[in-house]
């Protein structure tokens, strides 16, 4: 009897937090609905009459299905580069014993400590040395060499990777790619599709650097051009189309988020039935 009220009691909590947590969401996505008005003078769960209004306040100032469009662009080739060559680095850093492996690894773990608006200026003339400035190769390319990605996938690749496995398919004659995409990358899915989510998060909300390297308005990304109408005199009045334009930027998030959790759980309940 004890531990079904322990467990009522820790699933209450449980749906308590949870509720908390949508919470915020919710209210951005009613206040979305509402006017500047209304949102500056009262709190309220219930959706407003404001949503035709706010949308045509919102295509005033740019256009969210390009912002978007951009945004993807940027988002998809820059999360799914980062994942697989950070896979590929934590890989060689944590199966290959080789001399300077150790300080390969501490420069990355240096790397994670510096802040990268320290770079900003220098890449910056980098890129206008190169002619990439107003290009979205340089929002997709750096993108690729993540420190903290590989750092965490070289930790879960020790805990979870057997090496008598890779010696296996290296005895039957299998080269080095082939065990890498058909052996390591299904274990370690649970951690590429967790980097996959926040590098995905992190590229989609990426704000300072495109606004350093773009400066048409058709190549803005999303955030950039969200910025135009928060920044905007009559802010009162443009608050029920900030959050929409919010509220619809958070969707593709969302979509990535059930799409990559599936691969998280699976390769979890995998793990489980296997032991």
């Amino acid at each position: 009897m004890g531990y079904r009220i322990k467990k009522g009691i820790l699933y209450f909590l449980l749906i308590v937090l949870a509720v908390s947590c949508l919470l915020p969401f919710l209210l951005m996505v009613v206040n979305s609905t509402r006017s500047g008005a209304e949102i500056s003078t009262s709190f309220t769960f219930i959706p407003g009459k404001n949503l035709k209004e706010n949308w045509e306040i919102m295509s005033g100032y740019f256009d969210l299905f390009k912002g978007m469009l951009n945004s993807i662009i940027v988002a998809v080739p820059a999360t799914l580069l980062g994942a697989y060559f950070s896979a590929l680095t934590a890989y060689g850093l944590a199966m290959y014993k080789f001399k300077g492996n150790k300080v390969i690894f501490a420069a990355i773990l240096v790397f994670m400590m510096i802040p990268g608006q320290l770079s900003l200026i220098g890449f910056y003339q980098l890129c206008t040395k190169l002619h990439l400035v107003n290009s979205y190769i340089p929002l997709i390319i750096p993108a690729i060499a993540s420190p903290g990605t590989v750092f965490f996938l070289r930790q879960y690749i020790l805990s979870s990777l057997s090496n008598s496995l890779v010696e296996a398919a290296r005895i039957d004659g299998a080269p080095e790619l082939y065990s890498f995409h058909k052996i390591v990358i299904p274990i370690i899915s649970p951690a590429l599709a967790t980097m996959g989510i926040m590098g995905f998060i992190g590229n989609w909300n990426s704000y300072l650097l495109p606004m350093i390297i773009l400066n048409k308005n058709e190549k803005f990304t999303l955030p950039v051009m969200m910025a135009t109408l928060r920044a905007s005199l009559d802010m009162v009045r443009n608050q029920g189309a900030t959050y929409l334009a919010v509220t619809i930027s958070v969707i593709p998030i969302l979509l990535v988020f059930c799409f990559f959790s599936r691969y998280i759980i699976s390769s979890i309940s995998a793990g489980a039935v296997k032991e």
